[in-house]
């Protein structure tokens, strides 16, 4: 799984909506591209930040809608500041809230763990353009990890994930 690169609303702490990458974030993208997909299923996210990186990676991406960023509902685009302080805390201390009205950590990570069960069939490789939350899901289910967890990883822009599945298992590859 690759994180897609750099946005605006990542610049300045905002919630995402669709937006681009900007400036910044092409360059990245453009700086990196060339990733080992012989043979590899590609895939990204539906939004906009997702699909523009996996182009400029020079993938031919198709759309995952399980890949999704997590759903921010009312939040959307606006900073951690324009929330109110006790939305914001009961929304990262208890990972079963909504209170934006969107998705749930608990929601988004089952919604990931079912998109990782799909991949145990088919071929084998497949490279996944997608969100920190979505990565962090991926992660939190690999290690089968409570959803607690979720905020205690960073995922930067245009990091790369790497998870096996072998002997029933997910197993992650730190690099």
């Amino acid at each position: 799984m690759v994180s897609h690169a750099m946005t605006d609303a990542m610049a300045a702490v905002r919630f995402a909506a669709d937006e681009p990458l900007n400036d910044a974030g092409r360059r990245q993208a453009e700086a990196v591209a060339g990733l080992d997909i012989r043979g590899a299923r590609q895939i990204a996210g539906p939004e906009l930040r997702a699909r523009q990186t996996a182009q400029l990676l020079g993938l031919d991406a198709v759309t995952e809608p399980r890949l999704a960023d997590l759903d921010c509902g009312r939040w959307r685009g606006q900073t951690l500041e324009a929330v109110p302080a006790a939305d914001l805390e009961a929304w990262r201390n208890d990972p079963a809230q909504a209170p934006h009205g969107g998705e749930s950590i608990v929601e988004l990570t089952e919604r990931v763990a079912g998109w990782l069960a799909s991949l145990t069939e088919g071929p084998s490789r497949t490279v996944a353009i997608t969100h920190p939350g979505v990565i962090r899901a991926a992660i939190l289910t690999a290690l089968d990890t409570s959803p607690k967890s979720f905020w205690r990883i960073d995922i930067a822009p245009l990091s790369r994930t790497t998870m096996h599945y072998r002997n029933g298992r997910w197993t992650l590859r730190l690099q």
